[in-house]
């Protein structure tokens, strides 16, 4: 059986925003969309010993929410096989099991204050350092979240650990007949480092073969199974997370291997995806090591 897509949603602003995408993306790849709401009114209700007349306004609001998203994506596209549903827990638990049987979670970025769609959130950035699925997080202008730039943007700095995202961002590619960007960004040893050759130029040169090596390894393999893609290879300098930022104003969707660390606050993606979440003109796919 074919695993869906699935769509976590909470009736905001944004989390219409990323149905909208994850509808037309079910439809892109033949999949089913999965809509999932998290809400914990079970619980509460079950710890009470008086009669309940009538039905909780938690659990209308919940149903609603899941059953005006549900009719909303069946109007923005017929043909896809809708199902949708109220999970009984908070958001990050319902999502991360939901990502044990999805082909990928779709999240919307959220915001607060005075800089809204700045700041990630908590949930989406949870859930994006433990998925075992690629996690997509919509954001971005109205140009990225419309797909209209015909570009995919891949960042590769490790092929042994990226295996996943490649693969990923070729079938996107092929899915959309678009271009495929990939970009590996490098960095001059600073001076008076060890590592620091002792001839500039020289230096130059010998980083940036070492990373357009890197980036022939990463993408060999997948381009053989996917002829058709168009492949542009960038090899820059600078770093990861700025130059893959700057780039994804022109792209489509943004997609980074996970790269995941230990923060403070539990499991963490990697600085590049970090940022990514948070400062992308487009959507950014976070694809582990596991999908």
């Amino acid at each position: 059986m074919e695993h869906p897509l699935t769509v976590g949603t909470d009736g905001s602003d944004a989390a219409i925003r990323s149905l909208d995408w994850a509808v037309d993306q079910a439809a892109r790849h033949t999949l089913p969309l999965r809509i999932v709401h998290a809400s914990r009114w079970e619980r509460y209700e079950g710890t009470s010993s008086a009669p309940a007349p009538e039905r909780p306004v938690e659990q209308v609001l919940a149903e609603n929410i899941v059953a005006s998203a549900a009719d909303h994506a069946r109007h923005r596209r017929a043909d896809v096989r809708v199902t949708a549903e109220v999970l009984a827990d908070d958001a990050v638990t319902v999502l991360l099991n939901e990502g044990l049987h999805a082909s990928a979670l779709v999240l919307g970025a959220r915001g607060h204050g005075e800089i809204s769609g700045l700041l990630l959130g908590s949930v989406s950035l949870a859930v994006a350092a433990r998925a075992r699925c690629p996690v997509i997080v919509v954001r971005g202008d109205p140009a990225g979240l419309a797909g209209t730039h015909g570009r995919i943007l891949l960042g590769v700095a490790d092929p042994a650990g990226e295996m996943a995202a490649v693969r990923f961002a070729f079938r996107e590619a092929e899915a959309r007949g678009c271009t495929l960007e990939a970009v590996c960004a490098w960095r001059r040893p600073a001076p008076g480092t060890a590592d620091a050759p002792q001839l500039p130029a020289r230096a130059h040169r010998s980083h940036e073969q070492q990373a357009t090596a890197l980036l022939d390894d990463a993408l060999d393999k997948a381009a053989g199974a996917h002829p058709a893609v168009r492949v542009e290879r960038v090899v820059v300098e600078g770093p990861a997370h700025k130059v893959l930022v700057h780039r994804a104003a022109a792209a489509d969707l943004l997609v980074v291997g996970a790269q995941r660390r230990q923060g403070h606050l539990g499991p963490q993606p990697g600085r590049v995806a970090h940022t990514a979440l948070r400062h992308a003109a487009c959507p950014v796919a976070v694809v582990p090591r596991t999908a």
